[in-house]
């Protein structure tokens, strides 16, 4: 059997469907919706905030707490190994209440921006609440576990703006971070009530300086990449924050190959784990950028006369909600037959699904029915790459350095999605048509939208490469455990060809 991991993890304590583990389930799905909502949520109130700050700096709200998320993710991650993953993530969780609360009183834009930060902890939630699964159940409960608490938040996304619309019509804008706050107040009295403690911690220091550098470099790439477009690629404030975030990840990489216990040690990344995360790296480029265009392709009517366009009353809807659903359901089968038979192959087999999906909308970018079934296709796969993608990483790594990967898995798949939506969004730009739709809104040629497509469907091919490399690996025998106070432990499993 491909990628298969041994019978009992050290430690687990759940080896089966009960009602305790779905009450585990419920709750560390939980904490995985604060992430949504706190990312998200803000931009159902965009006009507003940019009103009541009197600021045009729109790119800035938008990003900010993903940007933040991506420089706390290192620190948060090797803590997580260090000080156990309930008590980081109900620290995760406490922050991104404070940072709402913050927000939710900010007198000026500033203030405001220093909430949003605390907000991007929330960020970590989704990789903790993996690592802390794997630790307390067995590998099979664990795995399909994963894909229900990776996958179920997007549910959120299909009701929420439903349920905030009448608050923020009633409220304003404060009305989001009302509800973000007490949504992470509940979680963390959730986490700290029903869910145990990993059971495995590793040793030594958090190399905080390393940590700071990797994410502060990451969150000045990311920042560039996201807001380069609307602030200008040359403008000295953006040239000085790529030069910033280079001279970061240089400084960075000096020192994770001089310290002994670095944030993230690259000399220990096996060759497994980089075929994950450069599997990864594609897919979800791919998915979220197919995802972007269908959210575009939906405002546009096919009257227009340009070649495609699906935007008609309901269809609108239906397009942008349809994917949520395939997430879920993608995501959850998923980790049930990475149970089975190994996450390796549900991640190629989510791959596979994407790359279907993504060629046949080719044809779907004016025909409804069949735009409909292509999201909901890319849906699944992007739930089911996902959730194959942190199994897979965390399986092959030492459970004392799960919370570590699952981090870095996040970071690769945030990554993935702002450089390829980047990449996307500029072959839109190129081909675009002045004053198409109503009120002068620009749309793009079907020359643009035929090669967003087939960029989409080249990097899934890509993604497959790497995908199967890792299904023909098997796993040998793991690493030999532990011994009270050995500075080193084995590097895990290791898969040969």
């Amino acid at each position: 059997m491909n990628d298969t991991l041994e019978e009992r993890a050290p430690g687990a304590q759940e080896h089966r469907w009960s009602k305790r583990l779905i009450l585990w389930a419920a709750v560390l799905t939980l904490a995985n919706v604060l992430a949504d909502v706190a990312i998200g949520s803000p931009m159902m109130v965009l006009p507003q905030l940019l009103e009541h700050f009197d600021t045009d700096q729109a790119a800035w709200l938008n990003a900010s707490a993903m940007l933040a998320g991506a420089i706390w993710s290192p620190l948060l991650a090797k803590s997580s190994d260090i000080f156990g993953k309930r008590r980081i993530l109900i620290g995760t969780l406490l922050l991104a209440c404070a940072g709402a609360l913050v927000c939710l009183v900010a007198p000026n834009v500033w203030i405001f921006l220093a909430g949003r930060f605390l907000q991007g902890a929330a960020f970590a939630a989704i990789f903790i609440t993996v690592a802390l699964t794997r630790q307390i159940c067995t590998p099979g409960v664990a795995m399909a576990v994963v894909g229900l608490v990776t996958s179920g938040s997007s549910v959120v996304g299909i009701i929420e703006p439903f349920l905030m619309k009448p608050f923020i019509d009633a409220f304003g804008y404060r009305s989001v971070f009302v509800a973000a706050a007490l949504l992470a107040a509940a979680a963390a009295v959730c986490v700290r009530s029903f869910i145990p403690e990993s059971p495995i911690r590793g040793t030594g220091r958090i190399d905080v300086g390393g940590a700071l550098l990797l994410g502060g470099g990451l969150g000045a790439v990311l920042a560039y990449i996201s807001l380069g477009s609307d602030l200008g690629w040359l403008s000295g404030g953006m040239v000085a924050l790529l030069a910033a975030g280079g001279a970061a990840f240089a400084s960075w990489s000096f020192l994770a190959l001089r310290v002994d216990e670095p944030i993230i040690d690259i000399r220990a990344l096996s060759r497994p784990i980089l075929l994950t995360l450069l599997a990864l790296v594609l897919a979800a480029g791919s998915f979220r950028s197919m995802l972007q265009l269908t959210g575009i392709i939906a405002q546009v009517p096919p009257d227009l006369g340009l070649g495609y366009g699906l935007g008609d009353g309901e269809a609108v809807a239906v397009l942008l909600a349809t994917p949520n659903f395939g997430i879920v359901i993608g995501g959850t089968c998923a980790g049930w037959l990475a149970g089975r038979f190994g996450p390796a192959l549900p991640l190629l087999g989510g791959i596979a699904v994407g790359i279907v999906a993504t060629f046949a909308m080719l044809a779907g970018v004016s025909v409804l029915p069949l735009a409909i079934a292509c999201g909901a296709m890319v849906g699944i796969a992007a739930g089911a790459i996902g959730a194959s993608g942190y199994n897979l990483a965390t399986g092959i790594e030492a459970p004392e350095r799960q919370g570590t990967i699952a981090g870095l898995v996040s970071v690769v798949l945030a990554l993935g999605s702002v450089v390829f939506n980047f990449a996307g969004g500029e072959v839109l730009k190129a081909t675009r048509i002045p004053g198409a739709l109503a009120g002068g809104a620009p749309v793009s040629t079907a020359t643009g939208v035929y090669l967003y497509v087939a960029m989409a469907g080249v990097l899934f091919v890509l993604a497959a490469v790497p995908a199967i490399m890792l299904t023909r690996s098997r796993t040998a025998a793991p690493g030999a455990p532990r011994s009270p106070g050995s500075p080193a432990v084995g590097r895990g499993r290791q898969f040969s060809g």
